[in-house]
């Protein structure tokens, strides 16, 4: 599964890498050879009048098939991910099970070589 990650308004550590992938790599490892990419986007969306919101937004691509796209906000950015992680899980398991019915089997497996483009 390829992931990629991106954060806005604070640095995104290595630890903070650490757990978004170890979340998504959770919560979708089981469907991996179904998905293209997946897109992650960290952000601070606090105000200057004291809310202290952090966005977590996930967005997943399957080969033939529009993507999903997971949000989550909250206090701490850690909660935002594990949510959207979970969220995106469910979410993949519903879209590949709506695909498998419409199709009457699942869309072809992502070969590695494919993921790329």
């Amino acid at each position: 599964m390829q992931i990629d990650i991106q954060a806005q308004g604070f640095e995104l550590t290595d630890d903070l890498r650490e757990h978004t992938e170890r979340h998504l790599r959770f919560a979708l490892g089981w469907a991996d050879d179904y998905l293209c990419q997946v897109s992650v986007r960290l952000s601070d969306e606090s105000e200057p009048r004291g809310s202290k919101d952090q966005r977590c937004w996930i967005q997943i691509r399957f080969p033939g098939a529009p993507s999903v796209v997971i949000e989550d906000i909250e206090a701490d950015i850690r909660v935002a991910i594990e949510r959207a992680a979970d969220r995106a899980g469910r979410s993949v398991a519903r879209r590949l099970e709506r695909l498998r019915d419409q199709r009457h089997s699942l869309p072809t497996p992502v070969r590695p070589d494919d993921a790329a483009s």
